[in-house]
């Protein structure tokens, strides 16, 4: 089959997220079809961005074809962002008869969290008598109006919803990140019958590589080790959504214990959120740049205790499916998960605490109970989560899954 994604967002190990339609993408090309992400120059996601010189240019990364639509940088949420968004959907609209000319798809994925790539989707579908696949990872525009504030009356957000429900009408099916959306896209005129839950996963081949991490991250990661220091580490976007202050805050409470902080990344938080550590007069957080994702395994190796929190918003009752919380599992280390949603991994598997979000008080007392456990009962804490993450995540396993829904 030839499979066309279409994700304003979609990056790959070596740009930067999202990572799910390249790994989906690799193990459909091991069963022998044909894959093409289409997606935007820039998003504020990836830490290496495409540069293109066209409007509308091919590209191969490590053995996925990315067709790229030149869309403008922007920093923050605001107009610039927007424009990005509207750039890629008119290049999209522009584009869309060429890229069914010479792609020819069999199966059209629209997965652009903002919805408005659907009507290209389905006009592609319509031309080449292709399935077509709406896939849900956020619920927008209900996230933006429960989260930001915004009135249903907008008239961008009042477009977004007609183009919610022109998807789940006009899908054949709809592969759902959330596993407890069903509800909510049935009273917006989702057939259940179309309705499949198909989670973000992991690729066991990245963790088989021991790709060495940046010297200087690896001697600092090794002289506080060296002093006898647990190792508390966040690793992925340092946005506003990721509750990274209470975190902060929270080893404030804890500077009579003997810990560090590690926060890897960048994002549109991170010098705001040095000048807060700055503020408490913290002398144990650190905060490194990003890396490649195949170095990632190599680091959490190193850590004792991982984080991973967001901001407590209602639309997380439908459940959360975070890419960082699978490669966390994988690292096989304790988890202490600050998230209020409709699911709970992190219980689930046994592999950590859950705690309220938000509340450095929790988070701290959670940090004390975990480094008050022996090693070995840390071990068998981190084997579970490693364990769960491989039976229900792994990239291999969702790929035949997925088909088995194209088919169907």
């Amino acid at each position: 089959m030839n499979i066309l994604i279409i994700n304003h967002y979609a990056g790959a190990p070596s740009k930067g997220m999202e990572y799910r339609h390249y790994y989906l993408a690799k193990e459909w090309q091991k069963l022998g079809h044909n894959v093409l992400i289409v997606c935007a120059s820039f998003t504020h996601l990836r830490s290496n961005q495409f540069k293109i010189k066209k409007d509308y240019q091919y590209c191969s990364v490590e053995g996925v074809n990315y067709l790229i639509l030149k869309a403008n940088n922007y920093s923050d949420n605001d107009y610039k962002r927007l424009l990005n968004i509207l750039t890629f959907i008119t290049r999209l609209s522009f584009y869309w008869k060429r890229i069914e000319r010479e792609f020819k798809p069999d199966i059209i994925i629209s997965s652009s969290t903002y919805v408005f790539d659907i009507y290209s989707a389905k006009k592609m579908s319509l031309k080449s008598n292709a399935k077509l696949i709406f896939e849900v990872k956020d619920l927008w525009p209900l996230a933006i109006v429960e989260t930001a504030g915004y009135s249903r009356l907008n008239p961008f957000i009042s477009l977004m919803y007609k183009a919610e429900a022109f998807a789940y009408k006009n899908s054949d099916k709809v592969v759902s990140l959330l596993p407890k959306a069903l509800d909510y896209m049935i009273e917006n005129g989702l057939n259940s019958e179309k309705y499949n839950y198909i989670p973000n996963g992991i690729s066991v081949e990245e963790w088989k590589i021991d790709e060495k991490i940046p010297e200087e991250i690896d001697l600092l990661i090794t002289e506080e080790k060296s002093k006898g220091k647990k190792l508390i580490c966040y690793a992925g976007n340092l946005g506003i959504t990721n509750s990274l202050y209470s975190l902060i805050d929270a080893i404030k409470h804890l500077e009579n214990e003997n810990v560090v902080l590690f926060l890897i990344g960048n994002g549109q938080e991170k010098e705001r959120l040095k000048k807060h550590s700055e503020k408490l007069n913290l002398k144990n957080v650190y905060f490194l740049p990003g890396v490649s994702k195949n170095k990632i395994p190599s680091i959490l190796n190193k850590m004792n205790l991982l984080y991973i929190g967001l901001k407590n918003q209602p639309v997380f009752r439908f459940g959360i499916s975070p890419n960082k919380l699978m490669d966390y599992m994988m690292a096989g280390k304790p988890i202490i998960q600050a998230i209020n949603a409709g699911n709970d991994i992190v219980s689930e598997a046994g592999c950590g605490l859950t705690i309220e979000p938000d509340n450095s008080f929790a988070i701290s007392e959670a940090v004390k109970f975990l480094i008050s456990k022996s090693e070995t009962e840390l071990e068998i804490m981190g084997k579970k989560g490693k364990e769960y993450c491989l039976k229900n995540h792994e990239y291999r396993v969702l790929a035949k899954k997925f088909i088995d829904v194209m088919k169907n």
